[in-house]
């Protein structure tokens, strides 16, 4: 419990995602929790909450996102105050799904941090900013879906887009 006139600590977790099991993904995927499990603990105004990653999901959806859905759980709990993230397209590449969950996790006291846009989801106008980075986000996975569909000749199935 903080004392009168002190500055109560964040719990912040951090949430990291790539969307293929390659390689060279998998490099970036421990690089991300890496760099997210330092960042945290090295802020004095901070409580590590956690890293929540999954490795070779698509974030077209949220439903085989284990650790995306552990992370929510977690904040539904009153555990984290604040996720940190890479990019809108690493928590989500469907512009519903990003703008939804944001809400509730502002609806809860929980902000979202994305880095690369430096936008917190606790502004004002970060809602308008956040659909149009949703909506881009969302377009780059469909366009990828097409260009993998153009070369081969075949339909992309459902659980490749990311």
């Amino acid at each position: 419990m903080s004392r009168p006139g002190e500055i109560r600590k964040l719990r912040v977790a951090a949430y990291c995602r790539v969307s293929t099991e390659l390689e060279q993904q998998q490099s970036s995927y421990d690089i991300q929790i890496e760099y997210y499990t330092r960042h945290i603990m090295q802020n004095p105004n901070w409580i590590f909450a956690g890293v929540f990653a999954d490795d070779g999901r698509s974030a077209t959806n949220t439903f085989r996102r284990d650790d995306f859905n552990q992370l929510m759980n977690q904040c539904m709990k009153g555990k984290v105050d604040m996720v940190i993230t890479k990019s809108i397209s690493r928590f989500a590449r469907n512009t519903v799904d990003t703008l939804s969950t944001v809400r509730h996790l502002k609806e809860i006291g929980v902000s979202v941090y994305f880095e690369k846009e430096r936008l917190n989801t606790m502004t004002e106008e970060s809602e308008g900013i956040l659909t149009v980075y949703g909506a881009v986000a969302q377009q780059e996975s469909e366009n990828i879906s097409q260009n993998v569909q153009l070369v081969s000749g075949e339909p992309v199935p459902a659980w490749y887009i990311r």
